[in-house]
């Protein structure tokens, strides 16, 4: 096998191997990423639901301030 064929098999190995684990870097990085998301997306909806239960609760409290009101 001529030098020039080796030398040029050398280089398809090492762009395959480097392509290969760039390629594997940034799918561990889009993946971290996303579960980042996913936990502040979480944490969004968990307020949420609170302010909506909170929300909820003080008109129960206004209906009750008014009901006691008008009984004074």
């Amino acid at each position: 096998m001529s030098s020039e064929v080796l030398v040029a098999l050398l280089s398809l190995a090492g762009t395959l191997i480097g392509t290969l684990g760039g390629i594997l870097a940034a799918n561990r990085l889009v993946t971290y990423r996303i579960e980042q998301l996913e936990e502040k997306v979480n944490k969004h909806n968990q307020v949420i639901e609170r302010t909506f239960r909170l929300e909820g609760q003080m008109v129960e409290v206004q209906h009750e301030i008014k009901d006691i009101k008008s009984k004074l």
